[in-house]
């Protein structure tokens, strides 16, 4: 019997002790481990956490690469053009060139804008964060250097909150490039005649929409998707990654996006899998609420739904001119699939990063995405190449999808009030449209089938499609961006922490439970084998007895 050592984290010089609940593994196969595996990974973790400067340096090595000539171009140019784009943004504002600015304050319009970067900005490193420590074997390892981000965990994987968080986190994020369009975009006009630009460029930075695009992007997602992709730990242990979840959360909670989980038990259907849950199942009272809000939610993806399509075949949208009704509906759902296939191979990627190679590959072409994106840094540079094609799929659907209806000529969509169809005219339907079908049916599907997705012949091709996007470097400044914020928020890469799934950090109080539970199994196994014991030694002097009392008995015969 191996005597497990305690494999403390570098930054953790103890190990609490708190009596709280503690919920420290997470809902997967590889949250739980045999004893004697615990005991090897434990001989092993030992070793590679004793010294955290070798640790870091191991880390580094893995992750990090020396910047090349030809990468130190693409950075440069992508900034110059980040640099250009904010500050044709900024005019526009000051200029009360833009929505909000006009109709309140340009200062209010660029605090907002800037904030809600900022959020979209945690938002979007905290879904990799939360996902991709799903696996992690041992969440107790950072519970005392990292105490927001355990709290960020534990919530998250206690019952079904990921899913919760997950549906909640994605209106979030529409809203946010809403708002931020609202605050930054150029009203009608604005492209044509602004900063005696040639025309060409500012149809290009102006009129299609780049500045706000390439800002969004790089500050509001890109660059803390770089880091969080491999600073997990670090990145959420603070206080507003801890308000947005419990925000997420409670979006979800509100019902408006639970026709996705309808949509869910229909994938499942389809494809013979079970939908797992961490909840016990719902008591009468919770199942008629539950369906209330799927209903009340469905009811508003349905019009929702009908709105656009019968916006698409009476021609009543901002789709480019001279394009036929039949290619625009084409469009419409090409788009959406491409969106959500690139949305759930975001989940299923980050859900596999902590697994075993050969449990997360199945396929011939799991195989090949495996090896793909395991080379170097192609795991966050897919993420930008995937950030530009999701931005431009967003950007065509907002034309195919968005109402062009002039109000007050009695052409309004069913026939609805002016104030109705003015209300329909600033697409949020189409917003939550393309939330639905467009990301959180496919979020939700990935969250539960990681592997399918992982394995599944389009992820790979659509994998190879983004690395050759980032290449071009239209968005490489986030690459540098992502070095400074590491260096300023001082990241750690979260081998540091937990090590890597082959050999991972385990807490004192987790080999203690390993052991425990050892122990409490060799106990029960030995009054086991003693009960046997007794139970023959009883039966055999009962037989004696009852010999005894036949040889008792007078032969009358």
């Amino acid at each position: 019997m191996c005597i497990p050592t305690a494999a403390n984290p570098p930054d953790a010089s103890k190990s609490s002790s708190s009596s709280a609940p503690q919920f420290h593994t997470a809902p997967t196969k590889l949250s739980t481990l045999s004893d004697d595996e615990a005991c090897k990974q434990a001989d092993n973790t030992s070793e590679d956490a004793a010294s955290e400067d070798g640790t870091t340096a191991a880390a580094s090595i893995q992750h990090d690469s020396k910047i090349t000539p030809l990468e130190g171009v693409k950075y440069l140019y992508s900034l110059a053009l980040l640099l250009f784009s904010i500050v044709l943004v900024i005019s526009l504002i000051f200029s009360e060139a833009t929505k909000l600015s006009r109709d309140v304050s340009p200062y209010l319009a660029l605090f907002l804008m800037f904030f809600t970067l900022l959020w979209l900005a945690v938002m979007e490193g905290q879904q990799a964060a939360l996902v991709g420590l799903a696996p992690v074997v041992d969440h107790l390892v950072y519970r005392d250097s990292h105490p927001v981000a355990y709290k960020n965990t534990q919530l998250v994987y206690l019952g079904n909150n990921m899913d919760r968080y997950l549906t909640g986190r994605q209106l979030m994020v529409v809203l946010s490039v809403f708002v931020i369009n609202l605050c930054g975009s150029p009203l009608p006009g604005t492209a044509d005649s602004y900063f005696g630009l040639p025309d060409a460029m500012q149809q290009l930075f102006l009129g299609s929409g780049l500045a706000m695009i390439l800002m969004t992007a790089m500050l509001g997602q890109l660059t803390t998707q770089v880091n969080a992709s491999h600073c997990m730990i670090d990145f959420i242990n603070n206080y507003l990654a801890l308000f947005t979840l419990y925000f997420a959360l409670g979006i979800e909670f509100s019902g408006v996006m639970h026709c996705a989980y309808l949509i869910q038990y229909g994938v499942a259907l389809v494809s013979g899998e079970e939908i797992k849950s961490n909840e016990e199942p719902r008591t009468w009272v919770q199942s008629i609420f539950f369906w209330f809000r799927v209903l009340l939610s469905l009811t508003v993806l349905s019009f929702s739904l009908a709105v656009t399509l019968v916006a698409l075949f009476q021609g009543k949208t901002t789709m480019w001119p001279n394009v036929p009704t039949w290619a625009s509906l084409l469009s419409f759902v090409f788009l959406l699939i491409l969106v959500g296939m690139l949305e759930a191979m975001q989940i299923s990627f980050y859900a596999c990063a902590k697994m075993k190679k050969d449990e997360r590959a199945t396929s011939f072409f799991g195989k090949k995405t495996g090896e793909l994106i395991s080379k170097k840094n192609n795991l966050p540079a897919f993420m930008i190449g995937r950030q530009l094609m999701v931005v431009s799929c967003f950007f065509i659907l907002a034309r195919v999808t968005t109402l062009d209806v002039e109000v007050g000529r009695g052409e309004n969509i069913f026939g609805v009030s002016d104030a109705f169809q003015s209300f329909l005219n600033l697409g949020l339907h189409a917003a939550f449209l393309m939330t639905i079908m467009g990301a959180v049916v496919w979020k939700l599907a990935a969250s539960a089938f990681p592997k399918v997705f992982f394995n599944a012949p389009f992820t790979y091709g659509l994998l190879w499609i983004g690395l050759c996007l980032e290449w071009t470097g239209i968005c490489s400044g986030a690459w540098l961006l992502a070095r400074i914020l590491k260096r300023v928020m001082k990241l750690q890469y979260d081998e540091v922490y937990v090590g890597t799934p082959e050999k991972p950090v385990l807490s004192k109080d987790y080999l203690d439970e390993v052991a425990a539970s050892r122990d409490a199994l060799e106990e029960a196994t030995r009054r086991l084998e003693e009960g046997r014991v007794v139970s023959l030694e009883e039966e055999k002097a009962k037989k004696g007895s009852r010999n005894d009392e036949v040889d008792d008995v007078p032969n009358d015969a």
